[in-house]
């Protein structure tokens, strides 16, 4: 694949790594060739039939990774692995003040329990607590 689409063609008298001059006008590679190699690779419409389009790629790609992968980095740096629901609002008596993060916290245990693998493993901080009726009240969020 790439010795097929990265070298140019080249005629019998000169070698196959011919390679690039500086200066030189035309490409090193066969963009015709790595379309149909890399669309017998992959499928047709994921290769690069323009030029352009790949030397955009080409460019773009690492630049991406390198914003993703600081991106995890500070992510990582500052102990942000995913929201935390798991902290009620309360008032100053020490009442919980019903939101929807704790809707959320509520549906995020409910699917963890469909996810055991039966009835024993409930978990503890379901079966705790007297039952709420999520679905018939919502919290009111006083702004």
């Amino acid at each position: 694949l790439v010795t097929s689409s990265l070298v140019r063609e080249t005629s019998e008298s000169e070698s196959q790594n011919y390679g690039y001059k500086f200066g030189q006008e035309e490409e090193t590679y066969n963009i015709v060739a790595a379309h149909g190699y890399f669309g017998r690779l992959i499928f047709q419409y994921a290769s690069f039939n323009n030029s352009r389009a790949l030397h955009f790629f080409l460019a773009a790609w690492p630049v991406v990774g390198i914003w993703f992968t600081s991106l995890g980095i500070s992510t990582m740096a500052f102990n942000l692995n995913g929201f935390n629901f798991n902290q009620s609002v309360i008032d100053s008596q020490g009442r919980v003040i019903g939101t929807w993060a704790d809707v959320l916290n509520r549906a995020n245990l409910g699917m963890e329990v469909m996810h055991e693998r039966n009835a024993h493993n409930f978990p503890l901080d379901l079966a705790a607590g007297d039952a709420i009726p999520v679905a018939l009240t919502a919290p009111s969020i006083n702004g």
